[in-house]
């Protein structure tokens, strides 16, 4: 039997997770070297799958296919495609610098009631949800998949509500309350969307028999599976309202903001940068794979709902206070863009929104991992205290806006070229929604640079002149990515070439093919 490297690469995170829960109180430190050691195995992992992957070979590849409940037709099956690969990547790539930025975030608090942090328990189930993530990232069972984009809400409620942000202008207890307050919020709107899928699910095993993707696929294909309009249309929107609840798309967005304000910025980006991708990424696999008809049926909706996010989204950043909720809201409005290329049902729209889920994973884990390390050293999150960074810490307020130029997507950084994509992509088929989307690019220019101006610019306030600059730990978790922000975006074709085929799939599943210019091209 060939070795099962799909499992082996969800695996070990989890494995990880239980040793590095059971390493003994007293022994932290070794608690986190061992986390990073799973982090970084786990990523060496990726990396041969994302080598062995032809992006020219069969849809679904590395398959593995198991019995599992033999009686309701679920089995344990795996396979990736370009996209799933991508995002596999981007996953394992970016744990290993949330576990070093987050390396004191779980350390004991010396003052106040809460003494106790479980530093093991927070390392532990940031792999878990690794594990997790890297599964619904594989599994081709649709019931499989159900499983762990549920069960990853567990690990993440944890993580919000018992290691939440220690800077917090009302002190500890009416911290810990808002902590509770957004990891139940979290916890409720995804359970609500999940529950709601559940249905789905069930009600898709009804019609079609099995759980298997490729199956159902193959049945409809053949002509063996035909599913009434109205059974299709409830079915797919079982699955979109998980799933948009998951992006996160307006007006199912409200607990985003909440849980990255609360979360410690390790944590954020697990949420925003790498759990929040499921949702994007489940639209391309179930949505227009198991519902190609329903999916061209509510695209317009869709489409109207991912200007909303993006313009919405904007102007709230636009007037945050807070760091974090500013960012959360940028978050927001790139997630429109990211919908707004799956369902503009381009290729060129299509191949701009898987790239830009990774460079949006990237981008925004160096904004967030540098507001984390400024945050950290004011002990406040509110834009008005701070003022002139950039003459005390010159390194951090550098990286914090090559951060900020990437989220407003200027050009030769990565996002620019997937939110060209997308733009284009949209605007061939639909040239008034792609032009509303574009003031978002502009509302991204004033909240970034109001954003560097009043924390980084002026006069240098008492309360940061003595900030120190990042230390060695923090600039090898930055340093890296920022390379990868520029590499990707003055050259993409790596990560190109190994979407575009899986894209020529999903435009396939829904029969589309990209409009055709109007204007003949010289002879």
């Amino acid at each position: 039997m060939s070795f099962p490297l799909l499992t082996a690469t969800a695996a070990l995170p989890a494995i990880g997770a239980i040793a590095t829960a059971a390493v003994p109180a007293a022994r932290r430190t070794a608690a986190k070297w061992l986390a990073l050691l799973f982090s970084l195995a786990t990523l060496a992992l990726a990396i041969t799958v994302l080598v062995r992957f032809d992006p020219d070979g069969d849809r679904y590849q590395l398959t593995e296919s198991h019995a599992w409940i033999a009686d309701f037709g679920v089995r344990y099956e795996l396979g990736v495609d370009g996209i799933a690969v991508a995002l596999i990547a981007l996953t394992a790539l970016l744990i290993p610098f949330i576990v070093l930025a987050g390396w004191h975030d779980a350390d004991p608090l010396e003052t106040g009631s809460r003494r106790w942090r479980p530093t093991q328990g927070f390392f532990a189930l940031i792999l878990a949800v690794e594990a997790m993530v890297i599964l619904s990232f594989e599994a081709t069972d649709v019931f499989l998949f159900y499983i762990f984009f549920e069960a990853m809400l567990i690990p993440l409620y944890f993580l919000i509500g018992g290691f939440g942000d220690r800077a917090h202008e009302h002190g500890e207890e009416k911290a810990a309350t808002q902590r509770s307050y957004a990891a139940v919020k979290f916890l409720l709107y995804n359970l609500a969307g999940g529950l709601i899928m559940l249905a789905a699910v069930i009600g898709l095993y009804v019609v079609a028999g099995n759980f298997s993707l490729t199956e159902i696929a193959e049945a409809r294909a053949s002509g063996e599976l035909d599913m009434a309009t109205s059974t299709e249309r409830w079915l797919f929107l079982g699955f979109f309202f998980a799933f948009a609840v998951k992006a996160p798309l307006w007006p199912l967005h409200t607990w985003l903001p909440n849980a990255m304000q609360e979360s410690t910025a390790p944590v954020a980006v697990l949420i925003t940068a790498v759990v929040d991708k499921v949702g994007t990424f489940a639209m391309l696999r179930f949505c227009l794979g198991l519902f190609p008809e329903a999916s061209k049926w509510a695209t317009p909706a869709i489409l109207v709902l991912a200007v909303i996010s993006i313009i919405y989204g904007a102007l709230l950043a636009v007037g945050q206070r807070d760091i974090k909720r500013l960012i959360a809201y940028a978050s927001i409005s790139h997630f429109g863009f990211i919908i707004m290329g799956i369902f503009a049902m381009t290729s060129q729209g299509q191949s701009g929104a898987t790239l830009y889920m990774v460079n949006h994973g990237i981008s925004t884990a160096v904004l967030m991992l540098i507001a984390g390390f400024l945050i950290s050293r004011r002990g406040s999150r509110l834009i008005a205290d701070f003022g002139g960074v950039q003459k005390v810490a010159p390194v951090l307020a550098g990286t914090f806006l090559i951060g900020g130029l990437a989220t407003l997507s200027l050009p030769g950084l990565a996002p620019f070229v997937s939110e060209f994509l997308v733009l284009v992509g949209t605007f061939t088929r639909y040239p008034v929604i792609g032009i509303i989307a574009t003031f978002g690019i502009v509302l991204a220019a004033l909240y970034t640079l109001v954003l560097y101006q009043r924390t980084m610019t002026g006069p240098v306030k008492p309360e940061v002149a003595a900030m120190p600059d990042l230390r060695v730990r923090e600039i090898a978790v930055v340093a890296p990515l920022v390379v990868l922000l520029v590499f990707l975006g003055v050259y993409p074709k790596p990560v190109t070439d190994v979407v575009n085929p899986a894209v020529k799939h999903t435009m396939s599943d829904v029969e589309k093919k990209d409009p055709q210019p109007e204007v003949e091209a010289a002879k």
